[in-house]
């Protein structure tokens, strides 16, 4: 995950005192948990990552087993929680964990398609104490409903915004980026504007569940480029006049090398300081300070790696999981640098970047290591100065391999 706004806010920082002091980020001490705690959903969205449908799954974690496990969290230090799905709201005991979370001093996420929220629960998720809900958009009307494939979806999530700023709940719209919605990307910053919606979290499309037989459609290398142009101009804009608005994007960590070369184009005096403050973030954390856990059980590098479990929590506790380093692929997320191959390991921005998104390079080529074929940025622009074969992501090719079993 990339923080646009944090990025720049330090920026703005040091344009306000030319004499900033080192930069020193903080380490995680824990991983961030992203944790579907149901599959079950009442939508069937395109880009699915969990192939969810509306309809129960057996065996899932019940309510004690679930206490366990954010038992075992708090003593692994981890700070944060992102509940997630299938649509998490349809949990009968959603409410009783998320309270049980926050009591215990867990940062708590909620992500949702916002279409089950209305005046008959808002008030217990309310009393919950999230700290953010983050609901998901694809466009405007029309465009919205086709991607989830049910008319009135962007009304019901409209009104579900609604009511969460009536309560005071910091509320944002997280919009996966594709061929089909990328032109609608304006559109949607201005309503943000409009509604006064605290975040907008841009995703690239990850090659993951119905992500992944849909990746013919992911956005050319040029459409990327300017989503994040469009995205870096108006997170500048935002701060200039004051607003307190957050900017993030995820499943692209090249997008943290473009904003190096936003800074150099626009304050090149600073263009160091803020090398040293990207190397410190660290691009992709999957497998370090991001990980799942599934509505089974099982714990996964982050959730596009649903096809790699690494263990179960009703077998083994998460923090053990998690420190195993026996597993050949949570060593090389692990390892500093990444065993990376072809442009990847060539690049000059590593530290930066740390290899994005292995999972795409799976899905296409079947190797952890390869390098990500979604990266946007030119040879020239990561100093490979011998030309490398760029892998495509169009036209489609079936993998051997499915992201997850249905």
């Amino acid at each position: 995950m990339f923080r646009i706004s944090r990025s720049m806010q330090f920026l703005a920082k040091m344009l306000a005192n030319p004499d900033p002091l080192p930069v020193i980020l903080p380490k995680p001490k824990g991983p961030v948990v992203i944790w579907n705690l149901i599959r079950r959903c009442n939508l069937t969205c395109k880009h699915c990552y969990s192939i969810s449908a509306d309809k129960d799954f057996p065996g899932e974690l019940n309510t004690q087993e679930v206490f366990y496990v954010l038992d075992d969290l708090k003593q692994f230090l981890v700070p944060a929680i992102i509940f997630s799905g299938g649509e998490p709201l349809l949990r009968s005991d959603i409410f009783e964990i998320a309270e049980k979370a926050k009591s215990m001093g867990f940062y708590t996420g909620l992500s949702t398609n916002g279409t089950i929220i209305d005046q008959h629960n808002i008030d217990a998720i309310s009393q919950a104490g999230f700290d953010y809900i983050g609901i998901s958009i694809d466009g405007i009307e029309a465009t919205h409903d086709t991607f989830r494939r049910k008319e009135g979806a962007f009304a019901a999530s409209m009104q579900g915004i609604q009511y969460c700023q009536e309560k005071g709940i910091k509320v944002g719209l997280r919009f996966t980026l594709t061929q089909d919605n990328a032109h609608e990307l304006p559109q949607l910053l201005a309503l943000m504007e409009q509604l006064d919606i605290d975040k907008f979290y841009l995703s690239h499309l990850n090659y993951a569940g119905r992500g992944n037989k849909n990746r013919g459609q992911d956005v050319i290398h040029q459409m990327s480029r300017t989503a994040m142009d469009l995205l870096f101009d108006t997170c500048w804009n935002s701060i200039i006049q004051g607003e307190n608005k957050e900017f993030v994007t995820g499943n692209n960590d090249a997008d943290g090398v473009y904003f190096l070369f936003w800074v150099q184009k626009n304050y090149p005096e600073y263009v160091h300081i803020m090398q040293n403050y990207l190397e410190q973030w660290g691009g992709n954390a999957s497998g370090v300070n991001i990980a799942n856990i599934d509505n089974l059980g099982e714990v996964h590098p982050d959730t596009f790696w649903w096809n790699y479990p690494l263990g179960n929590v009703r077998h083994r506790p998460f923090s053990q999981i998690w420190q195993d380093s026996s597993d050949p692929l949570m060593q090389g997320l692990k390892a500093s640098p990444r065993p990376l191959e072809g442009r990847c390991a060539a690049c000059q921005h590593q530290k930066i970047c740390n290899g994005n998104t292995r999972v795409r390079a799976y899905q296409l080529t079947q190797n952890y290591w390869a390098e990500d074929p979604a990266c946007y940025l030119s040879d020239e622009e990561i100093g490979v100065h011998t030309p490398q074969p760029r892998l495509s992501v169009t036209p489609y090719q079936s993998p051997s391999k499915t992201t997850v079993s249905s």
